[in-house]
């Protein structure tokens, strides 16, 4: 399967941060978000991070200029079905992104492979609500996408070889690392890290330590470059609370249950970074435990 072009839904964190490592590794790319204000701040986000890139002389000012060129928004879904790859990298429900594949397959060419950037969701499920289930599995790229190397591939129980070998292509030519995984909840990164976060919101919410106790302790006793309550305010917590629903549900132990207290920050509407607050207040000069 030749791929050439790739188009992505969603224009936030992940979205745009794959559509930055797509474009700078020669593929065409046209970005998809429901608002305008979402894509124009999505596009500037690639274009800060490569201005970063070419000041630290890890991109010319050529190649930064030649990517941002092979970058194309649109509002308009139907419009990724003349691309050759689609990656969904909407928000982690599943009921946005079933509507999503349903609203874009009428429109998709025969070829055309559908990959989504859930970090939790059965691809095998999200895969039967389309045409193709045999031509689609999970892209799960880490956060921050230009940053990170690890991509998770995922089939699903009906993806066939040539499927995942053109995925597997991609992965090589964006000169990043391919881990396989089985279509189960939350696959290998997040079956792993989800559960130690929501221990240590359980080790602050019991009275065990405080933030900086817990995230000091992980840093410096475990050599982890950010403490776990530090990390899920950067991944959000409403992502952490909806992997760990999953895992609670798609695995039936009570080992993954949700800690209350992250419950808690969520409906607060205290998201991490995204909003300002989270195990940190992030509105001053420097992050504030909020508790």
């Amino acid at each position: 399967m030749d791929i050439r072009k790739v188009g992505v839904v969603g224009a936030g964190q992940m979205g745009n941060g794959i559509a930055h490592v797509m474009a700078v590794a020669g593929y065409d790319v046209l970005l998809n978000d429901i608002n305008q204000e979402a894509l124009d701040k999505g596009v500037g986000v690639i274009k800060s991070n490569m201005d970063r890139m070419v000041s630290r002389d890890k991109m010319t000012a050529e190649d930064r200029d030649a990517a941002l060129s092979r970058i194309t928004t649109t509002l308009d879904l139907p419009e990724l079905g003349a691309t050759d790859l689609v990656v969904e990298s909407a928000t982690e429900r599943e009921t946005v992104k079933q509507a999503i594949f349903e609203d874009l397959v009428p429109h998709l060419g025969p070829d055309t492979i559908l990959t989504s950037n859930t970090s939790s969701i059965s691809i095998t499920r999200l895969a039967s609500r389309t045409d193709r289930p045999e031509k689609f599995m999970g892209f799960h790229f880490m956060n921050p996408v230009p940053v990170m190397q690890l991509v998770e591939l995922i089939r699903g129980i009906a993806t066939d070889k040539p499927t995942y070998d053109a995925c597997l292509a991609v992965v090589e030519n964006l000169g990043k690392t391919a881990a396989s995984s089985e279509d189960f909840p939350a696959f290998i990164v997040n079956r792993i890290l989800m559960p130690m976060i929501n221990e240590a919101v359980y080790t602050l919410y019991e009275g065990v330590g405080s933030v900086i106790s817990i995230d000091t302790s992980m840093k410096l006793g475990t050599n982890h470059p950010m403490g776990p309550l530090e990390l899920a305010d950067f991944i959000g917590l409403d992502t952490c609370l909806a992997i760990m629903n999953v895992l609670h549900d798609g695995l039936a132990d009570t080992k993954y249950r949700p800690c209350p207290l992250l419950t808690k920050y969520v409906e607060a509407g205290w998201l991490g970074r995204k909003t300002g607050r989270g195990f940190y207040d992030y509105r001053g000069e420097s992050p504030v435990p909020t508790r």
